[in-house]
């Protein structure tokens, strides 16, 4: 029993260190245009989504755009996983799934009839400002006045 709890610690240990240089960065990953308050404040992302794109989101875009080649499985994988040729399995690819989405753009939902109600608006409007250019032109033309002879 000894045997197997050193072993398959060993085997994390390993598994660890290995990914430990898995999507290394020496800079922090920000999106000041898409999360101007950065990625804790965005209301987006959990504490540990935002410290995991924060530590390691400079590899991952540098990844998935390709100017960074894959060191090892987990890197090439979630390269497939940003592609799309596969679907996306750990946490680092689903959070990097989940990040492209939202910095697309977040979508808007809108009421139902909104746009007739803005349409009706609108519409109101013109025809209101058509009938004030209307007025105004009448007034400015003087009326014929009729001499008497």
């Amino acid at each position: 029993m000894l045997s197997t709890t050193s072993t398959s610690l060993a085997q994390a240990v390993l598994v660890n260190a290995e990914t430990a240089t898995s999507f290394s960065s020496d800079r922090r990953f920000y999106d000041d245009v898409n999360f101007p308050h950065g990625f804790k404040r965005s209301g987006d992302f959990t504490n540990k989504e935002a410290e995991l794109l924060e530590a390691h989101g400079v590899a991952m875009q540098a990844l998935a755009k390709g100017s960074r080649t894959a060191i090892n499985e987990e890197e090439q994988h979630f390269v497939d996983a940003a592609n799309g040729r596969v679907a996306a399995a750990t946490m680092i690819e689903k959070l990097w799934q989940k990040y492209v989405k939202l910095a697309m753009g977040k979508p808007f939902y809108a009421v139902v009839g909104t746009t007739l109600l803005k349409s009706r608006a609108v519409a109101e409007s013109v025809e209101l400002a058509e009938d004030d250019i209307a007025l105004a032109e009448a007034v400015d033309e003087p009326d014929e006045i009729v001499e008497e002879e």
